[in-house]
């Protein structure tokens, strides 16, 4: 029973992972990066969650949550760096 979790877990962990990586690289190379961008972005991450009333499934569900969860962990971070 344990292995059906698994694949839940693996998925989110590496959306997350791939979400941060691809935040820390854009931040770190593209100068109109700011946190108030991010923000925005996780603003509409928050509507599009939000406005699921025909179900994405299981996957989708579980990739929404884990990039929600790597842009809060960014803003958090960057804020904390002021």
């Amino acid at each position: 029973m344990a292995s059906s979790v698994d694949w839940r877990d693996i998925k989110y962990e590496e959306v997350f992972e791939q979400e941060i990586r691809g935040l820390l690289r854009r931040r770190e190379l593209d100068p109109a990066c700011t946190v108030a961008e991010v923000e925005g972005v996780l603003q509409h991450l928050y509507h599009m969650d939000g406005a699921d009333w025909a179900g994405r499934g299981e996957v989708q569900d579980i990739t929404m949550a884990a990039t929600i969860a790597a842009y809060e962990h960014i803003v958090a971070q960057w804020k904390s760096e002021k």
